[in-house]
């Protein structure tokens, strides 16, 4: 089916739509990888789960510092090309990761794949935004607001397949370049026009973080928690489902991609409820106590191994809600069009915070106290989400006004 999604005057087909959430996906299988290639690490390097957090955590620890300035950049330098280079910085960093002798030098070669990383998830929305008309962009987003779970699923599912980690991070490099190829073929430039000037856009990145960027600062702050309460779970799964539950690695990777696949459902249902007029806070609210309620389940031991992965199931499907919700909202929120990208930026950071703090402090927590102290992390971080959402009711009101 050829879907005519696009600006006035400038027709776009699915393969567009495809290539960028693609792009997504393949971002999100550097994360992913990392999940389920944690027994093989700890085993050659010596890692404990602290440091496996770290080899996830430093993507966050740059998209921390990075979001509004890789939004800045998009606006100046275009999309597609920022796009494009940060699959070349996947593709490097992948294969660096792939000879890596010791443990600092595979942290460095996930600073370039964490680079690569920040810039494809900032322009993929931008890309989007741009070729989708207003009334195609919930469902977009929904779409793009899969690459996550879908990419981590993925890598789960595909990890335990490969002989060793090296292996997999050989493949997964080879898998940018692909990605990289579609983007150069089928994602259009953008119309020519006048640039913006820098300084216009410093001063626009100025004021998302001043008192006018309200709004996108609480789409930021809830998108922290919400991966937080994701990344608790989801970077420690495979660890969990076999000491908890005594699988094979082999099992682990496929029942980790089936909790994190399930993901997928509630992005999708998010874009299907938004274009059918349901309440931004209400889905970001019923999610969030879904999610808490549910880690309590999964990380107290209280049932026991069927309910317990059952209950990852709805964890994950239910909490798909949040992030299509969030990104959805920042084309809302934003105060003019060159301003979306920055915003997309922030909220970015957020995610990023979330997943920085999910897997280090989490990891390290478990370590200290056992899997219980993940579950009171994960209520606390559910209770902040429902009421930031609250609080975001009046913004959703005045943007979808404007």
């Amino acid at each position: 089916m050829v879907a005519v999604l696009s600006q006035p005057g400038r027709a776009t087909h699915w393969p567009v739509i495809g290539a960028v959430v693609g792009a997504g996906i393949v971002a999100s299988l550097q994360v992913g990888k990392v999940a389920i290639a944690a027994p093989m690490l700890q085993t050659e390097l010596g890692l404990d789960l602290a440091s496996v957090g770290w080899l996830t955590g430093v993507f966050a620890l740059l998209g921390l510092v990075g979001g509004i300035p890789a939004g800045t950049i998009i606006a100046g330098a275009g999309d597609r090309r920022i796009m494009a280079f940060g699959l070349f910085a996947v593709f490097l960093g992948a294969a660096f990761g792939a000879v890596a002798p010791s443990f600092p030098a595979l942290v460095a070669s996930r600073v370039i794949e964490g680079l690569g990383f920040l810039l494809i998830t900032v322009a993929g929305p931008a890309i989007l935004r741009r070729v989708v008309v207003a009334g195609q962009r919930d469902i977009a987003f929904a779409l793009w607001s899969c690459f996550m779970p879908a990419g981590m699923a993925i890598a789960m599912s595909a990890g335990p397949l490969f002989g060793d980690w090296r292996t997999l991070w050989w493949c997964s490099a080879g898998v940018a370049g692909v990605a990289m190829i579609a983007i150069a073929i089928l994602v259009p430039r953008a119309e020519t026009g006048k640039m913006p000037s820098w300084r216009n856009l410093v001063t626009d990145a100025l004021a998302v973080l001043g008192k006018r960027g309200r709004g996108p600062q609480l789409l930021a702050a809830c998108f922290a928690l919400y991966s937080l309460m994701f990344f608790a779970l989801f970077s420690f799964l495979p660890v969990l489902l076999m000491q908890r539950m005594g699988v094979a690695h082999e099992t682990a990777g496929l029942l980790s991609a089936l909790a994190t696949g399930a993901n997928i459902i509630g992005n999708l249902a998010a874009g299907y409820l938004l274009a059918r007029g349901v309440g931004r806070p209400a889905l970001i609210v019923c999610a969030s106590i879904v999610m808490g309620v549910s880690a309590l389940g999964i990380f107290l031991p209280v049932f026991a191994d069927t309910p317990t992965f059952l209950l990852c199931l709805v964890f994950s499907a239910v909490g798909g809600l949040i992030p299509a919700t969030l990104l959805s909202s920042a084309s809302v929120i934003a105060s003019s069009a060159m301003l979306a990208p920055i915003v997309i930026g922030l909220i970015m950071q957020g995610s990023n915070l979330g997943q920085i703090v999910g897997p280090v402090a989490i990891g390290a927590a478990i370590d200290a106290h056992g899997w219980p102290a993940a579950a009171v992390a994960v209520l606390v971080a559910a209770i902040l989400a429902s009421l930031i959402a609250l609080a975001l009711g009046k913004h959703f009101e005045r943007g979808e006004e404007s």
